[in-house]
């Protein structure tokens, strides 16, 4: 802390950056996003650690919105595994339990609004951890149709195609 006689800033520690753990590659394939949004994750303490090391997948994982006894909206995600942490024992959770997302109360209620309307639901596009706690990012989208996607490897494949000739000059 400094002194008043001694105004010298004291240097802030440098963020730490997110960690990545996990990405569905295959939601912003199967559907155009629209918007995105992060939320936390209620874990246990076994899950946290081996969420840490890697240990999970999102690729067929689906959020929902289901109404509490209270009334309330809760948002939950189902069908996410996170591996059971080697060293937990009796602790560990069920890999593929459905685990509740942590978010505001409007945030959810808008969010329902919008996945009530016809053809658009919650994907879940990355898990990750910033600040030391464990994030979902949510994406709000509508589902490609087949022709949709094809074009969307069309897509791809002349952007690479353009990058690769960028790159010979």
């Amino acid at each position: 802390m400094p002194s008043p006689n001694n105004p010298k800033k004291i240097p802030a520690k440098a963020a730490p950056a997110d960690q990545t753990v996990a990405v569905n590659r295959r939601g912003r394939f199967a559907y155009d996003i629209e918007d995105s949004l992060e939320a936390g994750l209620e874990l246990t303490g076994t899950e946290v650690k081996s969420a840490r090391g890697g240990n999970v997948q999102i690729a067929e994982s689906y959020a929902k919105i289901e109404r509490a006894s209270n009334g309330r909206a809760e948002i939950w995600i189902h069908g996410m595994l996170i591996a059971p942490y080697a060293q937990g024992n009796v602790f560990n959770a069920e890999p593929r339990r459905k685990r509740r997302l942590l978010m505001h109360r409007e945030q959810i209620e808008k969010w329902s609004s919008r996945v009530a309307q016809k053809g658009y639901t919650l994907v879940p596009l990355k898990f990750y951890f910033t600040r030391g706690r464990a994030k979902l990012q949510l994406g709000i989208g509508k589902g490609r149709k087949l022709h949709d996607k094809r074009q969307a490897i069309a897509d791809r494949e002349t952007r690479r195609d353009t990058q690769r000739q960028i790159k010979q000059f």
